[in-house]
């Protein structure tokens, strides 16, 4: 089995180490399988384990359920609203509160919300998704994240190496897939303490790598 060295999840700011914000982006549906939901708390309790961060888009289906798992398993989650205020959260975009720590009420919408969600992940992860999930996705790429694919949870996942042969683009991006929970944030965190961390962004100014 793979383990994360220690400290190396963490990043420099100042003097200070930071924990790693991993991000999780899926299908805000709540017609979930039993499976699936699983796969998300478990998704959730991996990045827990790893003292990272959880964030996401505070919203129902996958992120609610790995913010679940988070949560549950004692770690720290930030849900990132597309309201401007508690009462738009709940009650216009009727998202949820529980398993969140902190609420960042963007006022941007369900869209425009996205952006802040991707660039405070410093790793990205999706799971199973649509439209919307492949608009987060294609921001983290165009932007050289980190990307971690949850094999086994439907939607774009099964069609994102297609879609990454199609797009024929070389932005930075590292794109890591497995249908382990567990295993897919070891490898993400590995590959980020050995490489990534040099070019975390296409911001960075740092020379480009095609993803492999």
């Amino acid at each position: 089995m793979m383990k994360t060295p220690a400290g190396l999840m963490r990043t420099k700011q100042h003097g200070k180490k930071m924990k790693l914000k991993i991000g999780v982006m899926g299908s805000a549906s709540s017609k979930m399988t039993d499976r699936h939901k699983e796969m998300a708390q478990a998704l959730g309790r991996a990045i827990a384990a790893q003292d990272c961060i959880t964030i996401t888009g505070a919203c129902p289906g996958f992120p609610f359920e790995a913010a679940r798992g988070a949560k549950e398993a004692g770690g720290f989650v930030v849900g990132i609203s597309p309201g401007l205020s508690l009462w738009e959260h709940l009650h216009k975009y009727g998202s949820p509160e529980e398993y969140h720590d902190v609420l960042i009420f963007t006022g941007s919408g369900l869209m425009g919300r996205e952006v802040v969600n991707i660039r405070s992940s410093d790793i990205v992860v999706i799971m199973g998704g649509r439209s919307g999930t492949l608009g987060e996705f294609s921001i983290a790429y165009d932007e050289g994240k980190l990307i971690g694919v949850l094999m086994g949870t439907g939607g774009i996942t099964e069609e994102m190496k297609h879609i990454i042969k199609v797009i024929r683009k070389t932005t930075g991006s590292k794109v890591i897939y497995d249908a382990d929970p567990a295993r897919l944030i070891r490898k993400l965190l590995i590959y980020y303490a050995k490489e990534h961390f040099r070019h975390p962004s296409c911001h960075h100014g740092r020379g480009i790598k095609r993803e492999g």
